[in-house]
């Protein structure tokens, strides 16, 4: 999040550095309400605005799984690519279209809320390539629409420009601009 809001002159912590050490129960059924019931926490732990993101990847050819589950489809201790291997390795390469959607939710203090989206379609591939970031394993898998490069195989700055995350966080970074400049 930090290196998504750079240039903003707005001081970024982590949760746990403005002193929320626990973590959020993520039951929501959608991207949104995760991200709000996380931003929502922070915030009312704090006391400070909160920023907070839900995000995943949707298999078409798995009827949009694993979806708000990606982090935690193939259960605990599981390599998630492994997984995602055994559920695609009879589907045939032109129906592995896929889509990742990211939604960033800020909160105020005073009980605003905004939601921010970002979606990059691509298609995965049944082979590791590139060297995966830490806690993004799905981007050695996922190559978006007119590339052929993987999301690993890109420099982080290419990568930002056309991710669901870059997207959502470029929306709130002009929503601060608009309004907090």
């Amino acid at each position: 999040m930090q290196e998504l809001l750079s240039g903003t002159g707005i001081e970024v912590l982590s949760a746990e550095d403005a002193g929320v050490a626990e973590d959020p129960l993520e039951d929501g059924l959608t991207f949104e309400e995760n991200a709000l019931k996380k931003a929502r926490f922070v915030c009312q732990k704090s006391g400070e605005w909160a920023v907070a993101d839900d995000s995943g990847i949707c298999l078409d050819a798995l009827n949009g799984a694993p979806g708000i589950f990606t982090a935690r489809w193939a259960g605990e201790g599981n390599d998630l690519i492994d997984f995602t291997f055994t559920q695609i390795k009879d589907v045939p390469e032109e129906n592995l279209g896929a889509h990742f959607s990211c939604c960033v939710a800020l909160v105020s203090p005073d009980g605003q809320e905004h939601l921010f989206e970002g979606r990059a379609d691509g298609r995965v591939i049944k082979e590791r390539r590139g060297l995966a970031r830490p806690k993004l394993p799905y981007d050695q898998i996922f190559i978006p629409t007119g590339y052929e490069q993987t999301f690993a195989e890109m420099p982080a700055e290419e990568k930002h420009k056309l991710s669901h995350r870059g997207q959502a966080f470029a929306r709130l970074k002009e929503f601060l601009k608009v309004n907090f400049s």
